[in-house]
């Protein structure tokens, strides 16, 4: 039993210390899964990873070598907690050259990741009740995000028969009065989908409508996009949006940077503010070093930036065009980012090796791991049941290795009996 403040009588077991907001939120599926998997090769196990969206490319060498000398400068500081005069400079250059948009220095925020930064951006905007559109498939942490920050996540279908992305009526079907933002992430995580200008417009034009709500644009797989797809971000396709539009970015994916935890975001000056003085009494600045690296990533030579898009690309068609030879598994090329959302629909309900059944895209996932020492996530996680996503920002021959497993895997599968 407990008195009315919420403490233990005497004798009773003592109340938990966990609060009651963390009730409906999960732990990243992503981080789960790829923990399974670092756990099993430390058992000595063959696993081939490719649950975590990161690439095996080594951050560039000017970047690696801008963090010694700022660590040999000294630079091991508290910093503003924005970011440093010089990364919010680099930024607002990257800003004009990569998007044509212009952003002062109270317009933009470095923090702890671009994870860090959305967090932060709906913790300064959402009150109770708040709903946040959602399109699904979803990054995994944006629902559980929205939910710990006391918003109600609304998940719209985007339908593989329409390339995984939200339609216009499907939006507008979804805004209400308590509608405080729209998230759109292009190119997508986890389906490659990419929101081409013809694409993006009908739907700003119906945010428009609605002045309370704002876009929050994850454009973290800006730069790997593949021709013909077109990148373009909300605040540069509609300016008279771009008060409304938190364009949020990062060093992670682009320069092989995930564990410098960069990450940045330009909007209004007001909701800049408010997630400053959010970042202030809870992380502080980003690292010292990792923002002396982002300024050498931001305002470096780019050519590296493109050479390894041309590499991701040829092992997406590579890896696509192994699956898609495999009976029960389905391979559309994405037209962004480093994942495949490949379609496993056709072997749920087959038949294990063990007599067991393939329930559901968990279940293939446990077993492909059990079977085929596979790590992988099921689309399940990101509001798509029947698929898989599958990081192909792997050496060639991990992904012609993985294929065979997958391969000999879903051979050894059954059909269920009638």
């Amino acid at each position: 039993m407990t008195d009315s403040s919420g403490s233990s009588a005497a004798g009773d077991r003592p109340a938990s210390l966990v609060g009651r907001r963390l009730a409906e939120v999960r732990p990243s599926a992503t981080v789960v899964l790829a923990q399974m998997a670092r756990q099993l090769v430390a058992e000595g196990r063959d696993v081939i990873d490719v649950v975590e969206g990161e690439a095996d490319f080594p951050t560039p060498s000017p970047v690696v070598e801008a963090a010694i000398a700022a660590l040999r400068a000294g630079e091991t500081r508290y910093t503003a907690v924005g970011g440093t005069p010089r990364l919010k400079a680099a930024i607002a250059g990257k800003f004009r050259r990569d998007n044509g948009l212009d952003y002062r220095p109270d317009e933009i925020i470095a923090g702890t990741g671009a994870k860090q930064v959305i967090f932060n951006a709906l913790m300064c905007s959402l009150d109770p009740g708040n709903e946040v559109i959602v399109p699904s498939p979803y990054w995994v942490s944006y629902p559980d995000m929205v939910r710990l920050c006391g918003g109600v996540p609304v998940i719209v279908e985007g339908r593989p028969q329409d390339g995984f992305k939200l339609r216009p009526a499907a939006l507008a079907a979804a805004l209400t009065a308590r509608t405080r933002w729209l998230i759109l992430n292009s190119p997508g995580n986890p389906s490659g989908a990419v929101y081409g200008p013809d694409e993006l417009a009908p739907l700003l034009e119906i945010v428009a409508r609605h002045p309370g709500v704002g876009i929050l644009s994850d454009d973290i797989y800006e730069h790997t996009t593949y021709p013909p797809a077109r990148f373009c971000t909300p605040a540069a396709l509609m300016p008279a949006l771009k008060d409304r539009v938190l364009t949020v970015n990062g060093v992670s994916k682009a320069y092989a940077m995930t564990g410098w935890r960069i990450g940045f975001a330009g909007g209004p000056a007001d909701l800049i503010a408010a997630m400053t003085v959010l970042q202030g009494q809870s992380t502080t600045n980003p690292s010292s070093i990792g923002q002396a690296a982002a300024v050498a990533a931001l305002d470096g030579p780019q050519q590296v930036v493109a050479e390894r898009r041309d590499i991701l690309r040829r092992r997406r068609d590579l890896l696509a065009t192994l699956l898609d030879g495999i009976p029960g598994l389905r391979c559309a090329l994405p037209e962004g980012a480093f994942y495949l959302f490949v379609d496993a629909a056709g072997l749920i309900g087959a038949v294990r090796p063990d007599g067991r059944i393939v329930a559901d895209d968990v279940d293939l996932a446990g077993y492909f791991l059990a079977q085929a020492g596979v790590a992988l996530i099921p689309g399940s996680s990101f509001g798509c049941a029947g698929h898989l996503r599958i990081c192909f920002a792997r050496p060639e021959p991990v992904l012609t290795d993985l294929a065979a497993r997958l391969r000999a895997a879903c051979g050894a599968l059954a059909r269920r009996p009638d």
